[in-house]
């Protein structure tokens, strides 16, 4: 039986830099499930391809060769790791990754990855819909405040100017639409485990759920 570690969270919570830790603590495939939403998003703003026409956008997603190349995101080729942090991703993504038949396909193609390597993935639904069976379930999440500096912090260090104010109400209104969605809205696992980030360091984070890890028959 494969590895599979959980971890779900709000927007700038977290999870991508500890998911990436500690797969490589742990020698297991890190699987960003939000960059590929975003990378549909992207996709789809380049073709020209509404929420409301989901027939083209379900062939679009299907003519996508996704796969991570350590921290990178390549589609058909092309790293789009960087562009899809840029503010007009972040700020459409939730309405791309709220459609039912977007969800399934995406789910589908994780769920196969889980099936053939050792995973950790991070995302909205990953204990709930994507990997409910994984034996290690975290819900890592941080007040909207501290969410929204370490996104304005991160954009910054990627030379992209984009004010803390408008962050914060980016991160409130997705908040809003991950939690409010019809389909496999973000919701806790009823067995995950809960972590508040708001005030541990990364460092910190990654020593929790590794505790929880090492304390098991897995090593």
């Amino acid at each position: 039986m494969k590895l599979s570690i959980a971890i779900d969270g709000p927007a700038g919570a977290g999870k991508s830099t500890i998911a990436k830790l500690l797969g490589a603590k742990f020698n297991l495939m890190y699987i960003n499930t939000g960059a590929m939403y975003r990378a549909v998003t992207l996709f789809a703003l380049r073709k020209n391809i509404t929420t409301e026409n989901v027939c083209l956008l379900c062939e679009m997603i299907e003519s996508l060769e996704m796969h991570f190349e350590c921290d990178k995101l390549i589609v058909n080729n092309e790293d789009i790791s960087e562009e899809i942090l840029l503010p007009i991703i972040s700020n459409t993504v939730s309405h791309y990754a709220a459609i039912p038949d977007v969800r399934k396909i995406l789910v589908e193609l994780q769920r196969n990855l889980s099936s053939k390597y050792n995973v950790i993935m991070d995302g909205r639904d990953i204990g709930t819909v994507v990997l409910t069976d994984a034996p290690y379930k975290f819900f890592l999440t941080a007040n909207a405040e501290e969410r929204a500096e370490r996104r304005h912090k991160e954009l910054i260090s990627k030379g992209i100017s984009l004010s803390y104010n408008n962050i914060l109400d980016d991160i409130i209104k997705r908040d809003y639409i991950d939690t409010h969605r019809e389909t496999n809205p973000l919701t806790k696992a009823k067995d995950a485990v809960q972590i508040d980030s708001s005030n541990k360091n990364i460092e910190e984070v990654v020593d929790i759920m590794s505790c929880y890890i090492n304390n098991s028959y897995f090593l």
